[in-house]
């Protein structure tokens, strides 16, 4: 049996955001909306427009913009309590992967009295939620169309909310809110939504035949556009096709979940800062390599799909060129981690088992070290 579960309502329109008074109607019953957000995206003025639209159309609007990357529960916790306070009846989440895992939580935490330790988990989330309404300012977390949050528990550990009341009542794609973004996040978080697709395509639990079209659909949206998009930066179709790429994969990874991939980047985030984007294309080849023996077949049918050859290495070559057009770092010494934290990162990779029960080769202790070791 396979089941498959997304966001029901997905807009797209470039220049969207800026109408956002269009896009709330229908979810918000008293007329209060909470726009959850960072203040990098607040001070480049991408809010702007769509908030005064919406003072303009007689909403109240209050903004929370404390999130920081890798969300700590504090973080959270202080929002939801913002949100309740406001008597917020709409959340928005209007940022990158961070600020939108976060408004997820708050959503939850403001329409009900669960406390937050008991959400960590899978399905453990219950209870009423605020609606809540998505808006994606980069192209690779696809948290916009995911039932997953990630909040950072402690000083560097990371859990997962699972639960599909996480799921957004609305998500809004504006091409716009990304155009100019760096090189450097253009990439490292297309190719985050690349090993999205490529994860969910392998996935041995719970892949299904939705999720491996939609993980076939958005390597084939994002291949074509992740090197123009990072070539020119103002480019609005190849942004569009970042932007509709990553929703893509983000509903084929919501439904066939994330593998060793994921379980060896978070240490990276976790120990070190390292931008969760930047982490997976880390150690993407690597693993990818190590998963080999076991997942050519699947890597084959995704080059064979993108016109690139028949067989895992030629899409592992795929991907080796791609972070070569990309100028991503390859190194772990280029994000300043060092060789001695290889033991420490390898052990907490280790526990991420709700990630690596999904991998297609079983993976331990000894090759996560070597694929650290390898990419030092």
């Amino acid at each position: 049996m396979h089941s498959f579960q997304t966001v029901s309502d997905i807009r797209i329109e470039p220049g969207g955001a800026a109408r956002l008074d269009h896009y709330v109607q229908g979810l918000c019953a008293n007329e209060r909306i909470a726009v959850v957000t960072d203040k990098g995206v607040r001070g480049l003025g991408l809010i702007d427009a769509g908030v005064a639209s919406l003072k303009d159309a007689g909403y109240d609007v209050m903004i929370f913009d404390e999130v920081v990357a890798d969300p700590p529960e504090e973080i959270v916790l202080k929002g939801a309590d913002s949100v309740k306070e406001f008597d917020a009846g709409l959340v928005i989440g209007f940022g990158g992967g961070s600020p939108m895992d976060t408004a997820k939580v708050i959503a939850h935490l403001a329409g009900c009295d669960q406390p937050l330790e008991t959400l960590y988990g899978v399905g453990l989330a219950k209870g009423p939620t605020l609606p809540l309404l998505l808006i994606p300012t980069t192209s690779g977390t696809g948290s916009e169309v995911t039932n997953v949050a990630i909040i950072t528990t402690g000083k560097t550990a990371k859990k997962g909310v699972v639960a599909d009341s996480l799921y957004a009542d609305r998500v809004l794609l504006d091409a716009n809110l990304t155009l100019g973004l760096p090189k450097s996040i253009t990439a490292a978080t297309g190719i985050d939504a690349m090993v999205h697709a490529i994860e969910a395509y392998t996935s041995i639990i719970q892949k299904n035949p939705l999720s491996d079209a939609l993980a076939l659909s958005a390597l084939r949206k994002l291949r074509g556009a992740i090197v123009r998009a990072c070539d020119d930066g103002n480019d609005v179709d190849a942004r569009n096709d970042m932007l509709i790429g990553a929703m893509l994969a983000g509903q084929a990874f919501s439904n066939a979940p994330c593998a060793a991939v994921h379980a060896l980047a978070y240490p990276l985030g976790g120990f070190f800062h390292v931008p969760h984007g930047l982490s997976n294309a880390l150690v993407l080849t690597d693993v990818m390599k190590y998963n080999q023996p076991k997942a050519d077949h699947w890597y084959g049918e995704i080059a064979s799909d993108l016109g690139v050859g028949q067989t895992g290495t030629d899409l592992i070559d795929e991907m080796l060129r791609i972070k070569e057009a990309t100028k991503v770092p390859q190194t772990l010494t280029e994000v300043n981690i060092p060789g001695d934290a290889i033991p420490m990162m390898a052990d907490d990779a280790m526990t991420k088992t709700r990630l690596l029960m999904n991998n297609a080769r079983e993976m331990t202790l000894d090759a996560t070290i070597k694929i650290y070791e390898t990419i030092l």
